[in-house]
């Protein structure tokens, strides 16, 4: 599960491994926030050398993940879990070094009550969004569509459909369904690049999302989908559910429900 989390409002590229039960963190991001490097691709380089000629085993310990750059695409990067990454930062003269490792020890804390007890990081998201400047309406929507998507995913996975490639896969195939776009289509029409699609939709957009997604979830449980090219039809069934509903109401209304205005829109003109 791949997640970003902030430091000093700094963006921190970071993956949860579930198996592991444990995180991975970009190591660039944490050298260009220990640092304020403009180029902490270099830095890292250099340490990386000086740390192998230091008979250091810290680069046997990397780990190649695929998070989004500043252009919009996934590169391989290098990251180190939280145990190794303690190692790194005493290599890294820093005066936020102390502040640092006592974040990363709350964020693992954080995500292991989570799992304890699941309700946690519900509030915590609730008092993200409340921070953020949603309404208690929209925030309510998009908790449950958390909750709904969860529910989807754990079909998937129970049917030995692979995490990545084939759930983008299908994902894109109710949203194209029901919305007649693409992921990357729809967010370019928000004018979105690393934003959450979900985190800028409005309340009508949240209700038909949840709807294609919950119906996919009761057809695949339905029919017993074999395998993923069976599971793709399932998902085109569970979007043009949303898809026939989407299309009365706009009958009804004469008003567009896939528009390009966005979370971002919304909160700046209500601060006006």
């Amino acid at each position: 599960m791949s997640d970003i989390k902030l430091f000093e409002d700094k963006k921190m590229r970071s993956h949860w491994d579930e198996k592991e039960e444990q995180w991975y963190f970009s190591v660039i991001d944490v050298i260009e926030v220990l640092t304020g490097s403009s180029i902490p691709k270099r830095y890292w380089t250099d340490l990386k050398k000086k740390l192998t000629k230091e008979g250091s085993q810290l680069y046997d310990n990397i780990v190649q993940l695929k998070f989004i750059a500043a252009d919009g695409k996934k590169y391989a990067t290098d990251c180190l879990n939280t145990t190794h990454l303690f190692r790194l930062i005493q290599s890294i003269p820093s005066p936020k070094a102390e502040p640092f490792k006592l974040w990363l020890a709350k964020v693992g804390s954080e995500r292991l009550d989570e799992m304890q007890d699941p309700e946690i990081g519900i509030d915590r998201a609730l008092q993200h969004y409340l921070q953020l400047g949603y309404s208690e309406n929209w925030i309510n929507q998009r908790l449950k569509s958390i909750e709904i998507r969860k529910e989807l995913t754990d079909e998937w996975k129970s049917r030995g459909l692979k995490e990545g490639t084939q759930f983008a896969i299908l994902t894109d195939i109710i949203t194209k369904t029901w919305s007649e776009k693409t992921t990357k289509e729809y967010k370019i029409l928000k004018g979105l690049k690393k934003e959450n699609l979900r985190d800028n939709m409005s309340n009508t957009e949240l209700i038909l999302n949840m709807l294609a997604e919950a119906s996919t979830k009761d057809i695949s449980q339905a029919v017993n989908p074999k395998d993923f090219n069976e599971s793709q039809k399932v998902a085109q069934q569970g979007g043009n559910v949303a898809k026939v509903a989407l299309k009365e109401l706009e009958a009804k209304t004469g008003k567009k429900v896939v528009t390009n205005i966005s979370a971002k829109t919304l909160l700046s003109t209500k601060k006006r």
